[in-house]
């Protein structure tokens, strides 16, 4: 079941979902509205390892925008800050950023109950396109949790993303063991 907007304010006065800055006019029938922070990210090799560190250089969205090109993985980061106790956050893209060729997320969608930080986007365009800080970049959608939940994204250990940031984070896929 997904939360409708007036069950997502509910949540909201509840404190089980928390969104920083809030604004009610980003709030839909049944998601609310995320957009882009002033920070992108790029990796620094073209050839990336999933056993190794690959390292990425963060630089600011002109006020002029920033032009995506095809070909390169942009990792960006929603302007809120979001937290949610008691539901499953879903992260999909908007039809109007959608229809401009920009995919917001490889495969990364679904937060974790417990997930309390700004969303890393894995952006990638279909042609080269204008983007710039502070625009409608995605949607959260809010799922209900069926069952008793043991252990909260925070509280894991071994939570590879939970330092609170407001730049892109890249991968940590070497942290894991295989």
């Amino acid at each position: 079941m997904i939360l409708s907007d007036t069950r997502i304010l509910e949540e909201i006065e509840k404190g089980t979902i928390i969104i920083e800055p809030f604004d009610r006019a980003g709030l839909g029938t049944n998601s609310y509205d995320v957009h882009l922070g002033k920070y992108l990210a790029t990796y620094n090799s073209r050839v990336l390892d999933a056993k190794a560190h690959n390292e990425i250089t963060h630089f600011e969205i002109p006020e002029n925008g920033y032009v995506l090109e095809p070909n390169t993985l942009y990792l960006g980061v929603t302007l809120e800050y979001t937290e949610t106790h008691a539901h499953v956050p879903f992260l999909e893209g908007k039809s109007s950023t959608g229809r401009l060729g920009i995919d917001i997320h490889a495969t990364a969608g679904k937060g974790d109950v417990g997930f309390c930080n700004t969303w890393t986007l894995e952006i990638s365009v279909a042609q080269p396109v204008r983007i710039y800080a502070g625009m409608p970049i995605g949607q959260l959608i809010y799922f209900v949790v069926e069952g008793d939940i043991e252990t909260f994204y925070n509280s894991k250990g071994n939570a590879k993303y939970n330092r609170k940031t407001v730049r892109p984070v890249e991968s940590m896929m070497w942290k894991n063991s295989f």
